[in-house]
């Protein structure tokens, strides 16, 4: 082994240990922080990324968990976030026909949803993790998509200790149509399989959830290499949203 060889060898472990680099054997693909044909777009003076379809049937607008920050740059490209469950399968959700919308922290919900409907309806908003209680605020605000999807969500107070969309919402009449997917063995502390039942009997029939279970535990319960973040299983959950989305 040369010394440049060498050298990338323990830069690669380096970020790796960091967080910055999924480990070998992961399930789902590595990705690059750009998007395969996207677009650096502003909305609200916020810079968003935009994957167009030609033929589009519809509009994702996903809400990455964490902080909520992709770190958008010009060109489609973005430094943040990559390997979030939802984040990593934007070319998935414009392969079955959406037009996508990646959004970076302190977008404004109700522009989104009312740029992605200027484009086509119906406009469908995914949340993940700590993005949902994001969407929530935004319904609060004024956002009003078509539907609502959230996974391994902030729901009820059960799902753990931190604001629950419940809590945010105040009534269940801000819901549009909403599709819940979460995991039977999420082992994150703020989003406990729990809180699912409290949720669904809250919001009636405005609601459908979508149990997983399978896939794969790594690290972090709360990250995007756990069952919280669907390691493993891409392929179905972008079929269920995809599906929900085109009802």
């Amino acid at each position: 082994m040369n010394r440049n060889t060498s050298l990338r060898g323990w830069v690669a472990v380096a970020l790796c240990a960091l967080g910055l680099l999924p480990p070998s054997g992961l399930a789902f693909a590595q990705t690059s922080p750009i998007a395969s044909g996207g677009e650096t777009v502003a909305v609200a003076g916020i810079e968003n990324i935009l994957i167009r379809h030609a033929n589009a049937k519809g509009n994702l607008i996903l809400l990455t968990g964490g902080d909520g920050r992709l770190d958008v740059g010009p060109n489609g490209q973005f430094r943040s976030g990559a390997d979030n469950v939802l984040i990593r399968n934007r070319d998935a959700f414009a392969a079955k026909g959406y037009n996508v919308l990646l959004v970076d922290k302190g977008t404004n919900l109700a522009t989104a949803v009312e740029t992605m409907a200027g484009l086509k309806r119906p406009v469908t908003v995914v949340a993940t993790s700590a993005g949902t209680p994001r969407a929530a605020e935004g319904l609060v605000k004024g956002a009003k998509p078509d539907r609502l999807v959230l996974t391994s969500a902030f729901l009820s107070k059960e799902s753990g200790p931190s604001p629950s969309v419940m809590a945010i919402l105040g009534s269940p009449g801000r819901l549009p149509p909403t599709l819940v997917v979460h995991h039977r063995q999420d082992g994150c502390r703020f989003t406990r399989p729990a809180g699912v039942a409290p949720f669904q009997a809250w919001a009636g029939e405005r609601v459908t959830v979508k149990w997983l279970e399978g896939g794969l535990q790594t690290g972090n319960p709360c990250r995007s290499r756990a069952h919280h973040g669907f390691n493993g299983q891409d392929t179905e959950l972008v079929a269920l949203i995809t599906s929900f989305a085109g009802q």
